[in-house]
């Protein structure tokens, strides 16, 4: 897998791709429009953020690339890459509890907060692409 170079892109199975963590200044994309929505990227290797509808939807620090970001009622799944662990911050239902899967293992559950953000660690340092699962 690589970085994104256009930022974010759709992809052919509905989902989006984005994040390039190769840059060295912050960049950013607005108004990509998919399936009906409206996304903002802002990425470089230091975070990756993404937004969608002016709502909060994705962080990682440092920056990482993610393919294959699916969103839908019961969670969220995506694979991620970097060329460090990361901390990530995903925006989702508040008070909620998720399972949380990496690379196909459980690693627990866990709530949101009561702006409904999640938070975990993953490592990539040196991994390739980590999938990424969590689903209530």
């Amino acid at each position: 897998m690589a970085v994104v170079e256009q930022l974010i892109r759709a992809e052919s199975d509905g989902s989006i791709s984005f994040g390039n963590y190769e840059l060295k200044e912050k960049t950013k994309l607005e108004n990509f429009e998919h399936n009906g929505d409206v996304f903002k990227v802002k990425t470089f290797k230091e975070i990756t953020k993404l937004e969608c509808n002016d709502n909060f939807v994705y962080e990682s620090v440092p920056g990482t690339a993610v393919t294959g970001f699916k969103e839908n009622e019961g969670g969220v799944e995506f694979s991620v890459e970097g060329e460090n662990d990361a901390q990530i911050t995903l925006g989702l239902l508040e008070n909620t509890e998720y399972s949380v899967y990496v690379n196909g293992n459980s690693i627990g559950k866990m709530s949101t907060n009561l702006g409904g953000k999640l938070n975990l660690s993953v490592e990539l340092s040196g991994n390739g692409a980590t999938s990424v699962k969590v689903e209530k």
